[in-house]
C-alpha cells in the first residue's frame, strides 16, 4: 500500500534503494537543510576553464557546481567526479582540511545528487587536476540512481525518451548539439552578412502548401476550420518577396505526416531562403559556403566521415544535370529521347517502374531513373539540376527546354540536404501546374500541392525573378557530426508512447 508524505502527498511504492534516497532527503528537510529550497548558486569557472588554464589558476579558490557522478575513497578522504556544463573536474574532500560537520554531510551525498563547491585549485600527487573542497553544499537531491556506471545508458530507444540522462551518463552526446547549435549561428551570421532579413511565417495554415508531402491536421475551435501544420515555408516567403523584402530566411520547424527512418522525423527543422534577381545558380554558391564554411569553422577543417565514407567538402563541389547523371550513372541518354513512350521504355527497361500516380512521360521516365538508380550512387557532395517539370511545380522553366526546370538537389553520402529553385514567377504557368496537381491529388496522391488562390493573387502582382532555397537542419548537422540516424541530432525525436 502506498504510504504518504508529510503533505499527505501519496508516495509510490518503492525499492530499498530509492527508499533511502527519500529518506535522506526527508531527515534534510526534517532538519530544515531542504535542498530543495536552495535558489542559486553564483559560480566563477567551470571544468574546462580549470583544465585549459590551469598554470594561471593552481592554487587560487574558485567556485563550481555541478552534478556528483562518481564517489571514491573511505573515511576522512574522499574523491568524487564533479560533472558541469563543460565536462568533468575531479573533487578532493578531507575532513580535517573542511568543516567537520559539512565533511560529514557531504559523505552522504549520493551520486547523482548537484553540489556547489567552493575550492582551490591543485594537482594530485597522481598529477590530476582537482579542486581540493573547502565547502560543499547540496543543491539538488537526486532521487533517482543514474544508470550502472560501467555501461552508461546503453538502450537506444530509452536514450531517446530520456534524453536529459543520456545527456547525463554519455558526455559525448553533447557535442552533437553543440554542433548543432554552432552551425545554426554560422548560417544566420552568414546569410545576415549577405543582407538577408530573418523573418517568421505561419505554423498553422489553412492550405497545405510549398511541398509534396502529407500534413498534419487540426482544428481551430473558434474558427471552427481545420488547419494544417506547415509543410514548408515557402509560399508565405515568396508573399515576402512580391511585397519588396528582396532577401528573407527562416528557420524553423516543419512538420510532415508521413514515415519515419533513420533521415526522417515527423518534425524537422529547416532553413528556406529567397533573395530577388538571382537564380538557382546563385542558391549553389550559398548552399556550398554555408555547408563548406560551417565545416571549416566548426571542425577545423573540410574533411568528415559519415555513414561510412569519407567525405570532402572542400569548396568547388561537382554539378551534373539529371540527364548528366543519368547518362553517366544508368547508361540511357535522355537526351537524345523526344518522344514519352521511348523515354518510359528505357526505363522499364533497366527495371525502373513509375508510380502509378505519375504520368507516363518523358519527365517522369527521367526522374525514376534518377530516383531510384543514381541517387544512392552520390558520395561526394554534388549538385543535382536541371529537373523535369513534372515534379517540380513551382520552379521556372528551362529556356533551352521547356521540359526542364532550374532546380537543384545537393546529394551528400545519397542523402538530399537542400532543394533549390529559379522560383517560378508566371502566375498563369503557376495556375497549370497547381490544376495539374490537384489533378493528381483526386486520382489518389494526397502528397501533391493544393492549389492556392491567394498565393496566385501575390503572383499577379509581380514577383521579380528569385533564387530560393531550403536546406535540412538536421541532415547537415548529421553530416557534420558522423551522426548515422536523424534522432542523434534532434534533442526530443518523436516516439511511440509506451
Amino acid at each position: 500500500m502506498a504510504e504518504q508524505d508529510k503533505n499527505n502527498i501519496p508516495q509510490p511504492e518503492l525499492s530499498e534503494l530509492l527508499r533511502l534516497r527519500r529518506e535522506k532527503l526527508s531527515a534534510l528537510q526534517e532538519a530544515g537543510e531542504d535542498p530543495f529550497r536552495e535558489t542559486r548558486f553564483d559560480w566563477d569557472a567551470t571544468s574546462t576553464q580549470i583544465k585549459e588554464n590551469f598554470d594561471a589558476m593552481e592554487g587560487r579558490e574558485v567556485r563550481v557546481a555541478g552534478r556528483l557522478m562518481s564517489k571514491r575513497g573511505m573515511g576522512k578522504v574522499s574523491f568524487c567526479d564533479l560533472q558541469d556544463r563543460d565536462g568533468r573536474i575531479q573533487l578532493y574532500a578531507r575532513q580535517d582540511e573542511m568543516d567537520e560537520t559539512i565533511y560529514k554531510k557531504f559523505k552522504k551525498f549520493d551520486i547523482g545528487d548537484i553540489v556547489g563547491v567552493v575550492g582551490e585549485v591543485f594537482r594530485t600527487q597522481r598529477g590530476e587536476m582537482s579542486v581540493r573542497a573547502k565547502d560543499i553544499k547540496l543543491l539538488s537531491k537526486s532521487l533517482l540512481p543514474l544508470p550502472e556506471k560501467f555501461h552508461g545508458l546503453q538502450d537506444k530507444e530509452l536514450r531517446y525518451r530520456q534524453r536529459y540522462v543520456d545527456l547525463m551518463v554519455n558526455p559525448e552526446v553533447k557535442r552533437n548539439f553543440v554542433v548543432r547549435s554552432r552551425f545554426i549561428q554560422f548560417m544566420r551570421r552568414y546569410l545576415d552578412d549577405m543582407g538577408y532579413i530573418e523573418v517568421e511565417t505561419p505554423v498553422l495554415n489553412t492550405i497545405a502548401g510549398g511541398a509534396a508531402a502529407r500534413p498534419f491536421v487540426t482544428h481551430h475551435n473558434t474558427l471552427d476550420i481545420d488547419m494544417y501544420m506547415r509543410i514548408a515555408t515557402e509560399l508565405p516567403l515568396k508573399r515576402l518577396i512580391v511585397g519588396g523584402m528582396d532577401r528573407v530566411y527562416e528557420i524553423g520547424r516543419i512538420f510532415r505526416n508521413e514515415g519515419m527512418d533513420p533521415k526522417h522525423n515527423p518534425e524537422f527543422t529547416t532553413v528556406e531562403l529567397y533573395q530577388a534577381y538571382t537564380d538557382f545558380h546563385g542558391m549553389m554558391d550559398i548552399a556550398e559556403g554555408i555547408l563548406s564554411g560551417a565545416a571549416k569553422e566548426i571542425l577545423g577543417g573540410y574533411k568528415v566521415e559519415w555513414l561510412g565514407e569519407q567525405i570532402d567538402l572542400t569548396p568547388g563541389w561537382r554539378r551534373l544535370t539529371m540527364v548528366e547523371a543519368v547518362k553517366e550513372y544508368v547508361g540511357i541518354d535522355f537526351g537524345a529521347i523526344s518522344a514519352d513512350a521511348e523515354a518510359v521504355a528505357a526505363a522499364k527497361k533497366i527495371g525502373v517502374e513509375l508510380a502509378d500516380a505519375a504520368e507516363k512521360t518523358w519527365g517522369n521516365a527521367l526522374y525514376a531513373c534518377f530516383d531510384q538508380r543514381v541517387e544512392e550512387k552520390l558520395i561526394q557532395p554534388t549538385f543535382i539540376t536541371m529537373y523535369p517539370v513534372e515534379v517540380s511545380p513551382l520552379t521556372k522553366r528551362s529556356p533551352a527546354d521547356p521540359r526542364l526546370t532550374e532546380r537543384f538537389e545537393l546529394f551528400v553520402c545519397h542523402s538530399e540536404l537542400a532543394n533549390a529553385y529559379s522560383e517560378l514567377n508566371d502566375p498563369i504557368d503557376q495556375r497549370y501546374r497547381f490544376e495539374k496537381q490537384a489533378e493528381q491529388r483526386e486520382r489518389g496522391d494526397d502528397e501533391t500541392e493544393m492549389l492556392d488562390e491567394d498565393f496566385l493573387t501575390a503572383l499577379e502582382y509581380g514577383m521579380p525573378p528569385t533564387g530560393g532555397m531550403g536546406m535540412g537542419i538536421d541532415r547537415c548537422v548529421m553530416l557534420l557530426t558522423g551522426a548515422d540516424t536523424i534522432r542523434d541530432v534532434i534533442l526530443f525525436p518523436t516516439m511511440k508512447p509506451l
